[in-house]
């Protein structure tokens, strides 16, 4: 019976196959744009993902604030008020797992005739722990190399590219504001920051070393940043906390004051990134499924006019014994059929144009399995849904005025 069904409706359907293309036409563009949209989302997503996980998990980033001097601010970071001691003590506490302390600055990096004004971080051993940073070959920065103040250098791909193209840099000479370090290391690949910043274009160098012999101070014990890893991702909050209240006691600021120093929790200003990217995500997706509904329109006029038109037809099927339910599912399934079909087809053309927007436009885009099945579900229930009315008028025609229609 059913197969009866599926061959009269395909039958009916290749009858008319300019209007049965219409009547599909915009379900494939609603399905297409779904994908697509989709795609785009999901693909904003991983490179977010991927992004965050670059920072290092459950990461406090703690800055030099402002001093007050008579009344008079000085700017953020303008002064050192963080010290190595500081980050001697963030140690001891039970809620952190880890501690680097930073001196950042750029300077110009020459290797032969060639140079490269990078950004120059003085680091611990510890500080490729705390930001979940990779070698891809050489050495990492040790505590002997801070201790006596080496002059080695970790690479980033940026920085090895610009100065040394296809060369392999590692045990070259280059120059650090006119320093000479030896080439120890190179990183592996790290992209962009959340904020847009090539965390390639880097180079390490040991803390001790920056301080004395790349970027200089007045006060040796001084840091810029220090970078705070938390136990785990539900102390977070107790982390900030803890952190805020030691620094407090040991600069001796007293309840009601400002302090001179700033925590910035990293993973929520990441996680806030991340949620506008999905919200971003549904509303592409939201705007797309409206064509969906666009187009399950355009399938219940057709199939009204299928219906007025096969008038005659329906009168004489149930003139000679055709039940009123076998003409509904005749028609119900005609419409399922019609938005299956061009549910397939949206499908291929949003894989197709997702992969010629990240082939030509370097947009990043990815299909997911449950984004083709999201479509497919939704497509069905749009055709069960618009065409069922022009299907269940069908159905309860009386044969007479059938027969009678001209």
């Amino acid at each position: 019976m059913i197969g009866a069904i599926l061959a009269e409706a395909w039958r009916a359907m290749g009858a008319n196959k300019l209007r049965t293309f219409l009547t599909m036409l915009g379900m494939i563009i609603g399905v297409g744009a779904v994908v697509i949209m989709l795609a785009i989302g999901e693909g904003a997503q991983m490179i977010m993902r991927q992004t965050i996980a670059t920072m290092g998990s459950n990461l406090f980033v703690v800055l030099s604030s402002f001093t007050m001097t008579s009344g008079v601010r000085s700017g953020t970071g303008s002064t050192p008020t963080l010290t190595l001691n500081d980050a001697n003590s963030l140690r001891e506490l039970a809620t952190v797992a880890n501690v680097a302390p930073v001196q950042p600055g750029s300077a110009q990096v020459v290797y032969g005739s060639v140079n490269w004004n990078s950004q120059v971080y003085g680091v611990t051993s510890a500080y490729m722990d705390v930001r979940g940073w990779d070698l891809q070959s050489g050495d990492p920065i040790t505590d002997a190399d801070v201790r006596t103040a080496n002059r080695v250098a970790i690479l980033g791909q940026t920085v090895v590219n610009r100065l040394f193209g296809d060369e392999d840099p590692i045990g070259k000479t280059i120059r650090v504001r006119d320093a000479p370090f030896v080439v120890a290391g190179t990183l592996a690949p790290k992209g962009q920051s959340f904020d847009g910043r090539d965390q390639d274009d880097t180079v390490l160098v040991p803390l001790t070393t920056a301080q004395r012999k790349v970027f200089g101070s007045p006060f040796p014990n001084s840091v810029r940043m220090i970078m705070v890893q938390g136990v785990s991702d539900d102390l977070m909050p107790d982390t900030e906390q803890d952190i805020t209240a030691l620094l407090r006691e040991r600069h001796r600021i007293q309840e009601g004051m400002e302090p001179d120093f700033m925590v910035r929790n990293m993973s929520a200003a990441a996680d806030i990134q991340a949620q506008t990217t999905r919200v971003m995500s549904m509303l592409l997706g939201a705007v797309a499924a409206v064509s969906l509904v666009v187009g399950g329109i355009g399938i219940m006029n057709i199939m009204l006019v299928s219906v007025t038109e096969r008038t005659r037809e329906i009168g004489i099927r149930l003139a000679v014994g055709a039940r009123s339910r076998d003409i509904l599912a005749q028609f119900l399934l005609e419409a399922i059929i019609v938005s299956i079909l061009g549910c397939v087809i949206g499908v291929l053309m949003g894989i197709g144009v997702s992969a010629l927007a990240t082939e030509t436009f370097g947009i990043y885009t990815q299909v997911t399995t449950a984004s083709v099945l999201l479509a497919f579900g939704v497509a069905a229930l749009v055709g069960i849904f618009f065409g069922y009315y022009p299907a269940r008028k069908a159905a309860y025609l009386k044969p007479i005025e059938a027969l009678r229609f001209q």
